[in-house]
């Protein structure tokens, strides 16, 4: 039963990561991307924890806590990165939001930053 307990955390976990490191690729704008890494991402590297404590903690006699330091730290770093990135993106822009898709802008628009 641990097995598969521990087998589902991965398998969602796995997917998670793969659904975040999709949208970091595909998604057209970087306060777009920032999603990707910061949620989806975090939430499969959580759940490939959660496996790997229900593991080690099955095979010791003691519950592993090494997970839960590794945890914590991305659930600490990844909001604050994200942040300083999207400040950052803003001051360079000079205080602009998002940029149009280029994929998606049409001859009127011509690829340019909506101002």
């Amino acid at each position: 039963m641990l097995d598969l307990l521990t087998s589902f955390f991965l398998v969602v976990g796995g997917l998670f990561a793969l659904i975040g490191s999709i949208g970091l690729a595909r998604l057209p704008d970087l306060f777009m991307r920032l999603h990707g890494p910061t949620k989806a991402t975090t939430l499969g590297v959580g759940g490939i924890l959660i496996a790997s404590m229900l593991h080690f903690s099955s095979l010791d006699s003691g519950l592993s806590l090494h997970e839960l330091l590794v945890a914590l730290f991305l659930l600490i770093t990844a909001p604050v990165s994200a942040h300083l990135i999207a400040r950052t993106m803003i001051h360079l822009r000079g205080g602009t939001g998002t940029v149009v898709d280029e994929r998606e802008a049409g001859p009127q628009q011509g690829g340019t930053d909506q101002r």
